[in-house]
C-alpha cells in the first residue's frame, strides 16, 4: 500500500532502538524524510546510518534529552516544522509504589506526559496551517490494563492519554490527527528489563519469567519492533485521517475484555 507520505518530514523520538527504531524504520520505508532522537550518540548516529542504508534514503539524527527543554529545542532545530510526530521515552523504572518519592514521580511525568505534550504543542500550530498533521504517542498496554509494577508509567501515560482525548478533537477539522499507540509485550529492552524485576520479585530465573510472560500472550509471542512500526506508518498515512483520538493497542490479544 502507498502511505501516501513521501516527501513528508519526520520527527521520531527515542528511536535508535526498540519500538522507536521500529517507527523510523517504517517511515522511512514509505519514503518520509525521517529525523531520529536519542540520547547516546554513537547509538543514535549507527542506528541513522542502518536505517538509511536499509530505506535508500539518508535519515538525520540528534543525540540528544527529549525530556528536557534543550533537547527538544535541539531537535526541533534539527526538524523544523514536521508533518509527522512520533513521541516516545524511556518508561520509568518499575517497582513498588511504596518507594516510589515525590522527585520519581515528577521524572515520571515530565517524561512520559509533560515532554510529549510540549512537543505537540510547539509542532500542531504548523501541521494544521498546512492542513495535515499526524502525532503518534507511543505510551503502553498499560494504559488500558494496568500492571502493578509499573504504578510510575500507569500514572504518567494515562495523564498524556487523557489530555490527548480532547485535543485531538479540537485539531481534527484540520487533517492532523493525534492518537496513541499501546503496545504489550514486544521483544525489547524494556521488556527484558521489566521481566527482570518481575523474576527477581517472584525469586524465580529470569528466562522462567520471561517463557510465562511468552505463554500468556494468546498470539504464543512477543511482538516485533517492525510491526509495531508497520502500525505507526499506517496512523501517519493519508488513509487514517479519520482515525483520531484512539488508543490502539497492539497486544496479541493478551487485553482480555471486549471493549
Amino acid at each position: 500500500m502507498d502511505l501516501g507520505i513521501a516527501g513528508r518530514k519526520a520527527l521520531v523520538c527515542a528511536a535508535s532502538k526498540g519500538l522507536g527504531r521500529g517507527c523510523a524504520e517504517a517511515l522511512a520505508d514509505a519514503g518520509v524524510d525521517v529525523t531520529i532522537v536519542a540520547r547516546t550518540r554513537d547509538q543514535v548516529a549507527e542506528a541513522a546510518r542502518e536505517i538509511g542504508a536499509k530505506s535508500g534514503r539518508p535519515v538525520a539524527w540528534v543525540a540528544c534529552d527529549i525530556t528536557t527543554a534543550d533537547g527538544r529545542a535541539e531537535a526541533l532545530a534539527a526538524c523544523a516544522q514536521p508533518d509527522i510526530l512520533v513521541t516516545n521515552a524511556a518508561g520509568p523504572p518499575p517497582g513498588d509504589f511504596r518507594d516510589f518519592d515525590r522527585a520519581a514521580w515528577l521524572r515520571a511525568i515530565d517524561a512520559n506526559m509533560l515532554t510529549p505534550i510540549e512537543l505537540i504543542k510547539a509542532t500542531v500550530d504548523a501541521m494544521i496551517a498546512r492542513s495535515f498533521g499526524r502525532i503518534v504517542n507511543i505510551t503502553s498496554a498499560a494504559v488500558k490494563a494496568p500492571i502493578d509494577i509499573l504504578g510510575l508509567s500507569n500514572g504518567a501515560r494515562s495523564g498524556l492519554t487523557g489530555f490527548v482525548a480532547g485535543v485531538a478533537r479540537k485539531v481534527a477539522r484540520h487533517n492532523v490527527t493525534i492518537n496513541n499507540l499501546l503496545p504489550g509485550s514486544f521483544d525489547t529492552d524494556r521488556l527484558r528489563a521489566t521481566m527482570t524485576t518481575r523474576a527477581q520479585a517472584a525469586g524465580k530465573p529470569l528466562e522462567d519469567a520471561i517463557r510465562a510472560a511468552r505463554d500468556g500472550v494468546p498470539a504464543g509471542r512477543f511482538g516485533t519492533p517492525a510491526e509495531f512500526g508497520a502500525a505507526c506508518a499506517f496512523l501517519c498515512s493519508i488513509h487514517a485521517g479519520y482515525i483520531v483520538g484512539q488508543n490502539v493497542l497492539i497486544d496479541g490479544g493478551a487485553y482480555p475484555g471486549t471493549f
